[in-house]
């Protein structure tokens, strides 16, 4: 098995009216490409009160593999563009990939 490349994964979740200004700016600030797939959420609306149900269920969660160099340009667009700093915008992780298989 080949040496895998030093990778960080960028899970993102989002509200689904997010999407699209997501992965425009973390494509723009140099992430690769991403997997998305539809989740519906829980927790934070059921906590807000009358005002969670402002939030929508409906996320999208997003995977992106990212070289380390890209890492804090593609973290602080898609943290602008979604607006995460503020409550109820979504959810931002990054992982440490320890083995790739199917890169090419």
């Amino acid at each position: 098995m080949a040496e895998a490349p030093e990778l960080k994964l960028v899970t993102v979740i989002v509200q689904h009216s997010d999407e699209q200004k997501v992965l425009d700016a973390a494509l723009a600030a140099g992430a690769p490409g991403a997997t998305y797939f539809y989740g519906r959420g829980t927790g934070v609306r059921q906590k807000m009160g009358m005002l969670g149900w402002l939030i929508e269920a409906e996320k999208v969660i997003m995977l992106m593999a990212v070289p380390p160099e890209k890492l804090d340009a593609v973290v602080k667009a898609v943290t602008q563009a979604a607006e995460l700093d503020k409550p109820g915008k979504g959810l931002l992780c990054v992982h440490t990939v320890h083995q790739v298989v199917g890169l090419g």
